[in-house]
Formats: structure tokens, C-alpha cells, sequence
């Protein structure tokens, strides 16, 4: 059987979107590249110096791992020179990136988090990358502006992300289904594996940190306690699986079904609207869930219909099997809760 690989995937689905142009091949063609420099640092991570912290806190308050700092530049320098792009958004970086004025400019955006569950890098547990484009609202020679960077999740052309682990793989979607594709070592490609991925409409697993149970409100203690109970659809409690890497645990309830949770908690009274951010992991998620049959909610609302009002806005998120989402649903309505 021939091998597709995600050029020619692109390009065929091209074809029957007669509005679409070279220039987001082009984009993708670079994130690809960038993805496969950082898989080669990640699977020779414990021969190179680049396991452990660099000793700074990004952000997001949290310590800054070396391979995260690779990923991110090399993610950056390779993006800022594609030609596609006004802007860049990193969950490492407090603002957004523009383009240097050396460099020829267009009219996409990426937004992306370079090493997601870097905490776990030490441990040899699968990481990823995810990302996130829009396109720029205005068609103008002028600076980009923030307020045409924070759009709506709905408003995504394209979300995806690449998966470091026993083998590499790439999923992605640019609104027409989603597409697995695994790295083959022997050729240097992403070749298509996995056409046209549907999460199962009921799931098996939940998968959710209950070490902060006691920091929960009371819906999402029920919701975690239907999972577990018998008295739910599946007429015996759920299993746990749950890994702590976001990528991890969401291409694998993907490929299984299931449901995972980062709820809100108050732990931290400087996340007090959950972990999780809006527009570089909850929306990537969202919309690739929703393209393969499943949903995902803050506990009330759509995530993809949520307005960001910062780049680094936290929500919870509740993503999975379109039924054991709806569960999620149920619990907060009939809490009478506007939002978790």
C-alpha cells in the first residue's frame, strides 16, 4: 500500500477547498521540520546534556526545563523565517512574538506550547508539542495587535500536535476530520497511519489527578465519584489511567475513548480558574476533539466558544467521549454553577 505522507495529505485536501493556498503548506511543512530537530533531541535526551532545569521560572511560574527551552527556540527561529506568519504565541514567553522586520511576513498565527509535560522529561514518560493557527483578522501592512491575536478557539484554522513516545506520531486537523500520521525513522516522514480518527461516543477511562480532590468543588467530586461508581452507563466503575502529560493522556483517550479532567481548584490562589491555558492547550484540544466526534467544556460552556481576554488565560477543561462529557454537563447544571 502506498504511504501518504502529510505534504500529500495536505495537498489533496487542498483540492477540494479551493480557498486554500500554498502558504499554510508551507506552515506545516516547517512546524514538521521543527518537530522532527526536537524528536531527535528527545530520543537521545539521556546521552545529550539536556535532561534537567536551566534553573529559570517561565511565565507561568514554573520551572523551565532544557529541553522546553530547545523546543521553543527552535520552534521560533525556524517559524520567524517560514514567511507565513505575523505572530507567535509560546506558552514560555509572557508576550506574543512578532516577526523581525528582516524576515517577509503573512497572515497566520502560531500559538503552541512547545514541550508539553516537560515535568516528566526526567522520567522518560511521552511528551509533545501542541499547536494552534488563526488566521489575522485584518488585511493590513500594519503591526499585528493583541486584540487580533486573542480570537475565539472556533476561530482556528488548524490545531494539532506531535507525540514523543515509542513511536513519533503527528495528529492534526484543519477542519476536515483528523489525521494520525507516525514518523517512519527509515525515510525521515510522518506517513499517514491513522485516516479519519473518532473518539468512541462512550469511553472506559477517566483520567483526572485525584490527589486535589479536597480542592475540588462538589460537581466535580460527583462527576469523579459517577466515573467510579456503578451507577453509570457503563454499569461498573471506569478505569483510572492517568499519566500527567496532557498530550499523553489526551492521544490516548483519542484513540480509546474516555474522558479526561483538570478541573478547578483552589490550591493555588494564583490559579484559581484551573491549570490549564485557554488558548495553547485547551483550544488545540478542542478542536481536535470536536473534529473527531467528542466534546469539550469548561464545565459549562464550549470551550471553543469561550472569549480569551489574555494570552495566558487559564480554564478548566473537560475533554473526551461526547457522553462521558455530557455527564460533566449534567453535574454542573444541576448544581446551578454559571462556571466551575
Amino acid at each position: 500500500m502506498r504511504q501518504v505522507t502529510v505534504v500529500e495529505h495536505l495537498l489533496l485536501s487542498q483540492k477540494e477547498r479551493p480557498m486554500a493556498s500554498g502558504r499554510f503548506t508551507r506552515l506545516l511543512t516547517e512546524l514538521i521540520l521543527s518537530a522532527k530537530i526536537i524528536d531527535r533531541e528527545v530520543s537521545k535526551a539521556g546521552l545529550l546534556d539536556v535532561l534537567g532545569a536551566t534553573g529559570e521560572v517561565n511565565v507561568q511560574g514554573e520551572i523551565v526545563q532544557k529541553l522546553d527551552d530547545f523546543a521553543n527556540q527552535v520552534i521560533i527561529r525556524r517559524m520567524e523565517r517560514a514567511g507565513v506568519l505575523c505572530a507567535m504565541v509560546s506558552e514560555e514567553n509572557a508576550d506574543f512574538i512578532e516577526i523581525p522586520r528582516q524576515f517577509p511576513v503573512g497572515d497566520y498565527i502560531l500559538i503552541f506550547d512547545p514541550l508539553d509535560g516537560s515535568a516528566n522529561i526526567d522520567a522518560n514518560v511521552s511528551i509533545g508539542t501542541i499547536f494552534s493557527i488563526y488566521r489575522r483578522t485584518s488585511y493590513t501592512q500594519q503591526a499585528v495587535t493583541l486584540d487580533e491575536i486573542l480570537q475565539k478557539g472556533a476561530m482556528q484554522v488548524a490545531a494539532g500536535y506531535m507525540i514523543y513516545g515509542s513511536s513519533t506520531m503527528m495528529v492534526y486537523t484543519a477542519g476536515n476530520g483528523v489525521h494520525g500520521f507516525t514518523l517512519d525513522p527509515s525515510v525521515g516522514e510522518f506517513l499517514l497511519s491513522h485516516p479519519n480518527i473518532q473518539i468512541p461516543e462512550q469511553g472506559r477511562i477517566y483520567s483526572v489527578n485525584e490527589g486535589y480532590w479536597s480542592y475540588w468543588d462538589e460537581p466535580t467530586r460527583r462527576i469523579v465519584n459517577h466515573f467510579k461508581s456503578d451507577e453509570n452507563a457503563l454499569g461498573r466503575p471506569y478505569s483510572l489511567r492517568y499519566i500527567g502529560s496532557l498530550v499523553s493522556d489526551f492521544h490516548r483517550n483519542l484513540i480509546y475513548g474516555g474522558i479526561f479532567m483538570y478541573p478547578a481548584d483552589h490550591r493555588d490562589p494564583r490559579k484559581p480558574k484551573g491549570k490549564l491555558r485557554l488558548m495553547c492547550e485547551a483550544n488545540p484540544m478542542a478542536m481536535i476533539i470536536e473534529q473527531a466526534g467528542g466534546m469539550a467544556v469548561d464545565g459549562t460552556r464550549r470551550i471553543l466558544d469561550i472569549e480569551p481576554e489574555e494570552l495566558h488565560q487559564r480554564v478548566p477543561l473537560f475533554v473526551g467521549s461526547k457522553k462521558d462529557v455530557e455527564v460533566v454537563l449534567q453535574y454542573y447544571r444541576e448544581a446551578g454553577d454559571d462556571r466551575p
